[in-house]
């Protein structure tokens, strides 16, 4: 079953508009449902994957809810200009789903956040933020490394998103926005690391990043699953290998 229902948002104090795929009792789907939390790319929205993907059909095999959001060019932030996106993503966003859409699993085991380019950034960002909610992650093509985005992005946009006062993209480093240092941390905490697969393709821009995270999730010991192959930044590639981030994360064998 396939919805776009409209909701009212307190942290983004406007209206905003969300794509939701529930089971179908049909196909033998019983409550709780586990649910993907599904985020979009620079430039998208909740509609981004619905048309450019099969995530309904892939979300009809895993009887699984899919949960698709839209929050602008924000990087997934609780912005400088006072849109706060991330607490919308990670804090209203499932409490609202819980209320309107009976069914939807609250365990920590049962909840998936996934996203692709800056969605992927969203989706590690979230899940090292909030390791208590998410038992698992897929971040295709992700954009990583905000610190590194002075090179090719609008730094205007990084001010709106990230702090007026940003000299550079480098100012973030270290903070509660930088993956990097969020894994060091969560490692150093004690804190659980969800079920994490990546991929990025060998002729997409992000795949030295997306090698440095690796580095650094096994020099840190921490599990996860890295693919890169062919492939560039585009959705004949994103349609494929979240097929591959959902067998990981949701098969048994």
């Amino acid at each position: 079953m396939f919805l776009q229902t409209h909701l009212v948002s307190k942290k983004l104090q406007e209206n905003t508009t969300v794509n939701v795929i529930l089971p179908h009792d049909k196909d033998g789907a019983e409550p709780p449902f586990k649910t993907l939390w599904l985020l979009h790319g620079l430039g998208g929205n909740q509609n981004s994957w619905m048309r450019m993907s099969s995530i309904e059909r892939y979300a009809q095999e895993y009887n699984l809810a899919v949960i698709m959001p839209s929050v602008d060019r924000s990087w997934y932030t609780n912005t400088a200009y006072g849109t706060n996106y991330f607490d919308f993503i990670t804090k209203e966003l499932p409490e609202l789903c819980h209320k309107a859409f009976g069914g939807l699993s609250e365990k920590r085991e049962d909840n998936i956040i996934a996203g692709l380019s800056m969605g992927g950034y969203g989706a590690v960002k979230t899940a090292l933020t909030y390791p208590e909610k998410y038992g698992a992650c897929i971040a295709l093509s992700g954009a990583l490394d905000i610190t590194r985005k002075n090179r090719s992005c609008d730094i205007a946009l990084w001010r709106g998103n990230f702090g007026f006062e940003l000299e550079s993209a480098l100012d973030l480093k270290g903070s509660e926005h930088d993956v990097f240092a969020l894994a060091r941390k969560n490692k150093s905490d004690g804190k659980p690391f969800p079920k994490l697969f990546m991929w990025c393709g060998t002729e997409d821009s992000l795949i030295t990043e997306n090698d440095s995270f690796d580095k650094l999730l096994t020099e840190l010991d921490i599990p996860h699953v890295y693919k890169s192959s062919e492939g560039n930044h585009s959705w004949k590639w994103w349609d494929l290998h979240i097929q591959d981030g959902l067998k990981y994360v949701l098969d048994d064998k």
